[in-house]
């Protein structure tokens, strides 16, 4: 069951809960806005669903909430850090912001990041890089979590990859899995009693199905494309790997800590407007997101639009009405902000 919680409010519990689990003040500060925003822009999956597993990888050990991106060598305008297993998300927005500090001066930036953690919701330095006025890519590679095409055991991360537009009328956004439905978002299909739009996986029979949870139990969720999805997954995890000196899934896999721990992550920032001025730049952003949100509907009553123009509508409605939160996730994150941290976590049963 959905309730709605008043933005502040929301943010408000979350950094309790934070501060609860060992936290600096600064950096459940930082979180909880983090995790508030995603909800509030409708990713709900990697926002306050992520809060309660996100303390028990703090209580588990599995992150760092002392640990600090550490340069281990730069050229031009590439840089390579180590996460030392820091929060994901802290550790993400400092190498997303050096990246375009990088670019201000060389056109383009880009920041190579290993032994790092979750970033929960990778839009989110996308987002923020589009929002500073940079073109931002980034993407992440995990543990095994998706079978390869043609296989039926996970061999493979569903390895998220975001690319951000900055147009000054509303950034496009691209922040996908590449896997039809990411987990977390199984997850919120499995906790509402709800099926999925689309057929997002296999059971254990190996029947293509809607069942979230059916699906969270076979482990067999669908690369986005088929053996496209499946390709991409392989391709960025090595090149995550290899950028970052790091960790491969394969190597993620043997180590088993599973949540993404001492994963890579790769994020690039570019001057939209090296090449051309911000008038005809922002002329061409705006003629093309308009022609195809003009595209003719299949639907009657149906309408066509980029990645990311719902979200900021979404957002404006969670700030004016209140955030849509799961009534079992939000009493468990309350309950952690009072100090109960024997809470189990909701989302991923």
């Amino acid at each position: 069951m959905s309730i709605k919680v008043p933005y502040e409010k929301v943010k408000e519990t979350v950094e309790k809960a934070l501060l609860q689990a060992g936290l600096s003040k600064e950096k459940a500060e930082i979180c909880a806005e983090v995790h508030a925003q995603s909800s509030a822009d409708g990713v709900e999956s990697h926002g306050l669903n992520r809060v309660p597993r996100f303390v028990e990888y703090v209580l588990g050990g599995l992150v760092d909430p002392e640990g600090e991106p550490e340069l281990i060598g730069g050229k031009g305008a590439v840089e390579n850090y180590d996460g030392h297993l820091g929060i994901g998300i802290t550790n993400a927005l400092f190498c997303a912001d050096r990246a375009m500090e990088l670019a201000k001066v060389h056109g383009i930036g880009c920041v190579a990041l290993k032994n790092t953690t979750h970033w929960m919701r990778g839009g989110t330095y996308a987002w923020r890089m589009a929002e500073a006025g940079f073109m931002g890519m980034s993407w992440i590679n995990t543990e095994s979590c998706m079978p390869l095409w043609g296989s039926d055991e996970p061999g493979v991360g569903n390895n998220p990859f975001c690319i951000a537009i900055p147009r000054e009328d509303g950034p496009i956004v691209l922040d996908m899995a590449m896997s039809q439905y990411a987990y977390g978002k199984l997850g919120v299909y499995r906790l509402a009693g709800k099926k999925l739009p689309f057929p997002g996986g296999f059971d254990k029979e190996g029947n293509l199905t809607d069942d979230p949870g059916a699906i969270e139990e076979s482990k067999r969720i669908l690369p986005t494309g088929y053996w496209k999805g499946s390709s991409m997954a392989i391709a960025l995890d090595l090149a995550a790997a290899l950028m970052a000196n790091g960790k491969s899934g394969l190597n993620l896999d043997e180590e088993g800590r599973g949540s993404c721990t001492g994963c890579c992550q790769i994020f690039i920032a570019y001057d939209p407007y090296l090449f051309g001025t911000r008038e005809e730049i922002q002329e061409m952003l705006n003629k093309r997101v308009a022609a195809a949100d003009a595209s003719h509907p299949e639907k009657e009553g149906g309408k066509v639009t980029c990645p990311g123009e719902r979200t900021i509508e979404t957002r404006k409605q969670s700030m004016e009405n209140g955030v849509n939160v799961d009534e079992l996730i939000w009493n468990q994150i309350v309950a952690i902000s009072e100090g109960n941290l024997e809470t189990k976590d909701i989302a991923s049963k």
